[in-house]
């Protein structure tokens, strides 16, 4: 009889030893002459036990790791193809607090099956909602997607149902879906992680939008340093086409839609909807001027749906199971769950998806297990490189995206970075700068020359030249950002500076403070 074993094939497990781990596998079944079959899976998201093996035993699935190369001849030894216990052994993988305490709506399959079987994804109930949507409208999917609450997770909070509805209601012969898929954020994974553990949810989500506003064509536009999903989306693309979910009569219902992979160069700037707009059309990556929308003039003059990986992959399950099952998670207007990540300096870093209204301090804790190097959290930064710094005093914000935009934060794509009391908090400030500047497509002033400014006042203050006047020109540069620049970039950098001087201002005089003991 024989058993299966599940390794990952996700980035960050190959990256830690995954493939070697399959191998010794497969060898040390060859030796021993048992019949083992090895699945590649995608990643749970408990990224600090990476490679996470398992193994499908009568009661279900049992958890291994981190498994290196060399502990496999172990494993084998102490019978683990039968679940048997091991230092590395971790029981059943849903009893994993990590795990468990977790409420999976979006990433629910990711670990769970083959990211590359059809059967397997339907199997996991896989394209049950798109068989929903087509006994719909378009109108009436449009509705039900309203309904349940979703908003874009890829940072803006935008309601989805209000973008898809202008699409769906501006007249025109052509039709586009866009899917952002350019994660470009610091500390951020999930995109990633569903494209490579279960890419047919986000076909799925896309095929769905398609039949709610008439699009007939699609584009994921995915960042070139992104290897692995970029295979394990074609491949799925391909067995969708194979089995009639997409082309010209998508699952018999006569309406046609396919979706062609596009790589990014690269870009920050790209992950701003016009820009990846400009660079699809085989233009330089800049931020158009607003209006139009791109929901009424987006891709090649056209409307167009501009969508994030996790917010087109939380599609399915709201058409499969109702807008009043999704909308009944989360809080407020923060409604149903966001796949949280965590990293930085933290124990347990990994993917985390909950329903909005979890504190920051339950994420940091519970789940992350405080910093890995042992000592006390000094600050966190949320939402990217543009996000807030936030000390500990703010850690019991629920996550909401209201509930952060009162705090002077942004929740954005859910990326969690974390610092011990080690940090130099001037030193973040200026890298925000630096990183805008860096990173600016140059159209508008404000973010092109205030960004570069913007390091040299930094520069000042920390050399202590006129703190005074250096700190207030620092501001004034930060209003202009503010208000004068084209997109959010330029628009979001003045958040982690000024977040860093009012809530860690002694950083900004430590380099002087040393200046003057060593005189």
């Amino acid at each position: 009889m024989s058993t299966t074993v599940y390794v990952p094939r996700d980035a960050t497990a190959v990256a830690l030893g995954a493939e070697a781990v399959a191998l010794a596998i497969a060898a040390e079944a060859a030796r021993r002459k048992l019949d083992v079959r090895v699945v590649r899976n995608g990643s749970r998201g408990a990224f600090w036990l990476e490679p996470l093996v398992e193994i499908l035993t009568g009661d279900g699935r049992v958890a291994y790791g981190p498994v290196h190369a060399s502990d496999v001849a172990s494993l084998f030894e102490s019978g683990f193809l039968a679940g048997q216990s091991h230092d590395l052994g971790h029981g059943a993988v849903e009893s994993i607090p990590y795990l468990h305490k977790q409420e999976r709506l979006t990433m629910a399959r990711c670990g769970v099956i083959d990211p590359q079987s059809l059967a397997d994804y339907q199997a996991h109930g896989g394209y049950a909602g798109l068989k929903a949507a087509l006994a719909l409208d378009g109108a009436t999917i449009v509705q039900v997607v309203t309904d349940s609450g979703l908003r874009g997770r890829g940072g803006a909070a935008f309601p989805t149902g209000i973008k898809w509805r202008t699409v769906l209601d501006t007249q025109a012969p052509q039709k586009y879906i866009v899917c952002n898929a350019d994660e470009g954020d610091s500390g951020t994974f999930s995109d990633r992680l569903l494209m490579e553990g279960d890419p047919l949810c986000l076909i799925e989500g896309m095929s769905i939008a398609a039949l709610a506003v008439g699009a007939t064509r699609g584009y994921i536009y995915l960042r070139c340093e992104y290897p692995h999903a970029h295979a394990a989306l074609n491949a799925a693309l391909a067995a969708a086409r194979g089995a009639g979910f997409l082309g010209g009569d998508v699952a018999g219902s006569g309406r046609a839609f396919d979706i062609e992979v596009r790589l990014g160069a690269g870009a920050y700037i790209c992950g701003e909807e016009t820009s990846l707009l400009e660079s699809l059309e085989g233009k330089r990556g800049q931020v158009r001027f607003k209006p139009p929308l791109p929901a009424i003039k987006g891709l090649f003059d056209s409307p167009t749906v501009v969508n994030n990986v996790i917010t087109f992959a939380s599609v399915p399950i709201v058409l499969a199971r109702g807008a009043a099952y999704y909308r009944d998670f989360g809080t407020g207007r923060s409604r149903g769950t966001l796949p949280v990540q965590l990293a930085g300096n933290i124990k347990r870093g990994g993917l985390v998806e909950c329903a909005f209204g979890v504190t920051l301090r339950t994420l940091l804790e519970d789940y992350g297990g405080g910093t890995r190097s042992g000592r006390p959290i000094r600050a966190v930064q949320v939402g990217g490189p543009l996000g807030s710094y936030w000390p500990e005093s703010k850690f019991d914000t629920p996550l909401d995206y209201e509930a952060f935009t009162q705090g002077g934060g942004m929740l954005g794509h859910g990326g969690i970075v974390v610092f011990d009391d080690t940090v130099d908090m001037a030193a973040q400030a200026r890298y925000a700068l630096e990183f805008c500047a860096i990173e600016s497509c140059g159209k508008c002033t404000p973010c092109r020359i205030g960004s570069t400014r913007g390091v040299e006042v930094i520069d000042r203050l920390r050399a202590g030249d006129r703190p005074a006047q250096q700190e207030a020109l620092l501001r004034d540069l930060c209003n202009t950002l503010t208000h004068g620049s084209l997109c959010a970039l330029g628009g979001l950098t003045p958040l982690p500076v000024l977040s860093a001087l009012e809530h860690f201002p002694e950083d900004f005089v430590k380099p002087m403070a040393a200046m003057a003991a060593g005189s």
